[in-house]
């Protein structure tokens, strides 16, 4: 029984050994890290009573956000529907010069609608550059369906679906378009979030910027009436106090329903910025998107400056390092360099970090991987969020691997209770070796007994 009791007490040291090495966290010792890329998150509080719905300003430059509101509200967008129509167009059509023709039976679809139109004639044939002006320029609705019509060759509901197809690609999840022109409709709707991702990729198309940033065309021909703009943030000569010098494109839009609604860009000599207003309501017909836009161009040009924050290859911290000899800390720089628009008068030295980073990094790590990220505030407020990255790689050493693996052996939880089972078992065995020694003793000692007593007898 012994014999067979010693082999169990082996048996189930070497189980204890194998479990514990197979339940060791060998994930720990990996310097791989999930962390979320680096961004820029700023948002100010801005002096200014901005009076439409929704409202977001981007800076092109680091492409941070300088001001917000209500941006993922789903609205009515009228008219700055004609952004996508004409992005499909773009796509679909190949040869701008390709002549279609005006049909009755869609232009007769406006009819008692009150749209805005561009005076596209009835059986005329005008080249799709043409209409494109019509539709970005004046806005024309009666441009719009006859584009749509063209490429969905015949049906405007196949046309639609590739506006939300183009959408969808886009990344756009609260966005969805009922007709090409944004004539209020159950369904119809964008955010300024989405509208500002939809004009990003307008802006990357020189042809469309150059339209939606003219103000005047004749491009119907000397004979007809000039195509005019509605966009009065870039007409000089009709914009009154809308217009703004550095403004440029994008398209206007307006519904009893949705408001005055502007998606508008203006660049100086140093910065550029994007807007989007939607849900403009004033008294007397006011324009209150182009009101707000041209607010908030004019405070981000005179107030805002690029300031370099954080720069490539200088730390902005260090954490612990494990498992590789010379240094036990490890620098973690930035990325890359981190610009943020700020007021003028912030300095980069009241910039507050606070890194997010493991307590302890274990080797090997490979140049320029990513382990953390730093968050920068002013006035506890996040302005911006950056990778954080070891310059150089670091080469693990075995013999500290090995020392590491045998010290958390010792140290964990389930090596000390297989450790304490173990103690049970072997004081069991050590009370059966006693015990089994004392009854051989008896055993022994009687048996001398009867040898003495059987002599003695005989």
């Amino acid at each position: 029984m012994l014999k067979k009791f010693s082999l169990f007490l082996l048996l189930t040291s070497l189980v204890v050994f194998l479990f514990n090495f197979f339940f060791f966290d060998f994930s720990s010792l990996s310097a791989d890290k999930s962390f979320s890329g680096g961004e820029k998150i700023m948002a100010l509080d801005i002096p200014i009573n901005v009076a439409s719905k929704s409202v977001l300003l981007v800076n092109l430059d680091t492409d941070s956000v300088i001001f917000e509101k209500n941006t993922e509200e789903k609205l009515p967008i009228a008219s700055l529907t004609k952004i996508i129509t004409a992005l499909v167009i773009l796509d679909k059509v190949k040869d701008l010069e390709t002549k279609v023709l005006v049909k009755k039976e869609v232009i007769k679809s406006l009819y008692g609608t009150e749209s805005s139109l561009s005076g596209i004639k009835i059986g005329e044939e005008l080249s799709v550059l043409q209409l494109l002006h019509c539709l970005l320029i004046p806005s024309g609705n009666d441009a719009a369906l006859v584009l749509a019509d063209y490429v969905g060759e015949g049906s405007i509901e196949k046309f639609v679906e590739m506006m939300n197809e183009k959408v969808a690609q886009l990344g756009c999840k609260n966005t969805h378009f009922m007709n090409p022109h944004g004539l209020d409709e159950e369904g119809h709707f964008s955010t300024a979030k989405d509208l500002t991702t939809i004009a990003k990729y307008a802006m990357g198309n020189s042809l469309f910027m150059e339209i939606s940033s003219t103000s005047t065309s004749k491009i119907l021909g000397d004979g007809r009436y000039p195509l005019v703009t509605t966009n009065s943030m870039i007409d000089r000569a009709r914009g009154g106090k809308y217009f703004y010098k550095y403004a440029k494109g994008i398209k206007t839009g307006y519904s009893s329903k949705a408001g005055r609604c502007l998606v508008s860009m203006a660049s100086n000599e140093k910065y550029s910025y994007l807007c989007v207003a939607l849900g403009g309501f004033g008294e007397k017909d006011e324009n209150v998107a182009m009101i707000d836009s041209k607010n908030l161009y004019q405070w981000a040009f005179d107030n805002l400056q690029l300031k370099s924050l954080a720069t490539k290859n200088v730390p902005l911290g260090e954490t612990n390092l494990k498992l590789s000899w010379g240094s036990k800390k490890l620098p973690l720089s930035p990325l890359k360099d981190c610009s943020v628009m700020l007021p003028k008068d912030i300095l980069p030295s009241s910039i507050e970090y606070r890194l997010d980073v493991p307590e302890k990094i274990f080797a090997p790590i490979n140049e320029g991987q990513v382990l953390g990220k730093a968050t920068l505030s002013y006035a506890n407020s996040p302005v911006a969020v950056v990778d954080l990255v070891c310059e150089k790689a670091v080469k693990r050493s075995f013999l500290l691997l090995i020392v590491y693996i045998f010290t958390s052996f010792l140290n964990s939880i389930w090596f000390r209770a297989s450790l304490a089972i173990l103690l049970v078992l072997l004081a069991f065995y050590i009370m059966l070796v006693i015990r089994q020694n004392k009854f051989r003793k008896r055993r022994r000692n009687k048996g001398r007994y009867l040898q003495k007593r059987n002599r003695n007898i005989f």
